[in-house]
């Protein structure tokens, strides 16, 4: 048993609202910032960098290119831009300029502690910098983000979800898997992010796409290893149950991470991306 949850589980016998509370910094809190791998080093120190400024922290964004259309990345919990390195390598080579970012507390950006809302801060801010996408590819929860974003006004053709979460309620079931905590207690943390991240009840339900569909204009590709330990993948499968018109592709043997590197995700998400596109090269 971990520590954390052993003590949690503990104060949760007595209360398990008082138990929440004490965890939900924990919640909030992302962790070791992944390093970035040899291979995606190149990549990485190639992009032309900028900051902006997300609730009171500096976040570092990524450009590569100079083509007509816009493909944006978005990496999700203790990633990084640089997890993108051989899509954005293929997305060059077929002439889109790529943009991403290092959400806080991950990557090369500052802070200790990230919501979805900053995730959703990062997007729109780029948007305003670079326009309508012709394309977001979202990877675990930067696929909720991306989805919650639309639906907030971001204007998009066409979503890539890898790995994807659905529904904000898997986030706090992670959670809850990873220290152990009594049901109850995890229970309690849907209303604190509620009164503590959306602060009010407007748009709450933005935060399942399952309950909360996107429109059918947006085409939708859903790639998911069917052994994925951190984001199981009936998150994807309900996804795409909700969205009729949705490619769902499951692998086998590629996990949560290795699945962004696989030639089987490059190849379907190239595919999908420049289907019916002609792109002009820079």
């Amino acid at each position: 048993m971990n520590p954390i949850g052993t003590a949690l589980n503990a104060v949760g016998r007595l209360s398990p609202t008082l138990a929440a509370r004490i965890a939900f910094p924990l919640f909030m809190r992302v962790g070791p910032r992944l390093p970035v791998r040899a291979d995606a080093a190149a990549t990485h120190e190639a992009a032309v960098r900028d900051t902006i400024t997300v609730n009171g922290k500096r976040v570092t964004t990524y450009q590569w290119g100079q083509g007509t259309e816009t493909v944006l990345l978005v990496h999700g919990w203790r990633g990084r831009a640089a997890q993108f390195a051989r899509l954005v390598r293929e997305l060059r080579a077929s002439g889109f300029t790529v943009v991403s970012f290092d959400a806080p507390a991950n990557g090369a950006s500052g802070g200790r502690r990230t919501s979805i809302l900053d995730y959703l801060d990062a997007i729109e801010q780029l948007q305003r910098k670079h326009g309508s996408f012709h394309t977001v590819v979202g990877h675990s929860m930067g696929t909720l983000a991306t989805l919650v974003a639309i639906h907030r006004g971001l204007t998009v053709g066409r979503l890539v979800g890898i790995s994807g979460v659905a529904e904000a309620d898997n986030l706090y079931d992670g959670f809850r898997r990873a220290l152990r905590l009594r049901p109850e207690i995890a229970a309690a943390l849907p209303e604190l992010f509620r009164s503590r991240v959306v602060r009010d009840d407007s748009g709450v339900e933005l935060f399942s796409s399952v309950r909360a569909p996107l429109t059918a204009d947006i085409r939708m590709l859903l790639i998911h290893d069917r052994g994925d330990r951190m984001v199981p993948v009936e998150q994807s499968e309900r996804l795409a149950a909700a969205h009729p018109r949705a490619q769902l592709i499951v692998t086998e043997g590629l996990g949560h991470g290795r699945i962004l590197v696989a030639d089987e995700t490059l190849d379907a998400v190239m595919e999908f991306v420049t289907s019916g596109e002609r792109v002009a090269s820079s």
